[in-house]
C-alpha cells in the first residue's frame, strides 16, 4: 500500500536529512489524507485513485519546471525535479512513445476508427489502458497525428 511505502521513507529520509526526498513524500503524504477525506472514500483509497493523484502531481511538477527553466529560475527548477524524481518512483514503468504509438494504433484498428471526427472514442479507451503508463499529452498527440 502506498501509505505504508510513504511513511516508511519518510522515515529514512529524515534520519539522512534528505530535503528534497522529505519534501515530495510530505506532498504525496497529504495528497492521501485529502483523497481518503474527500466524501464517498470512506477513509479509504484504491490503488486507481493513487495513481490518477501520483499522475497529476507530476504533471503539475513539470508544468511548474517548465516554467522555472523559461524564466532563469535555476533553484526553483533544481527543487522541482527533485520532487519529481521522488514521485515518479511511485508510478508504473513508463511505456516508451513507440509502444505507445503500437498501443494507440491497436485501438484504432479494434475501434473502426478512421478520421479526426473518432478522436474522442480512441482517446477515452487509450487512457483507459495506458493509465499510469504514459502522459496523457503524450497519448493525446499519437491520437492526433494517427487520426489526422
Amino acid at each position: 500500500m502506498l501509505e505504508e511505502k510513504i511513511m516508511g521513507e519518510m522515515k529514512d529520509a529524515m534520519k539522512a536529512k534528505n530535503e528534497g526526498t522529505l519534501r515530495a513524500l510530505r506532498a504525496i503524504k497529504a495528497e492521501i489524507i485529502k483523497a481518503k477525506t474527500d466524501p464517498g472514500a470512506g477513509g479509504k483509497i484504491d490503488e486507481a485513485t493513487e495513481l490518477k493523484f501520483l499522475q497529476k502531481m507530476v504533471k503539475q511538477r513539470k508544468d511548474s519546471l517548465d516554467i522555472f527553466e523559461k524564466q532563469g529560475r535555476e533553484d526553483l527548477a533544481i527543487k522541482e525535479k527533485e520532487e519529481l524524481a521522488v514521485i515518479e518512483r511511485f508510478l508504473p514503468v513508463q511505456m516508451s512513445e513507440l509502444e505507445i504509438t503500437e498501443t494507440i494504433k491497436k485501438i484504432i484498428a479494434d475501434t473502426g476508427a478512421s478520421s479526426a471526427a473518432d478522436l474522442g472514442k480512441v482517446m477515452g479507451m487509450a487512457s483507459k489502458q495506458l493509465a499510469g503508463k504514459a502522459d496523457g499529452k503524450t497519448i493525446s498527440n499519437i491520437v492526433k497525428t494517427l487520426l489526422g
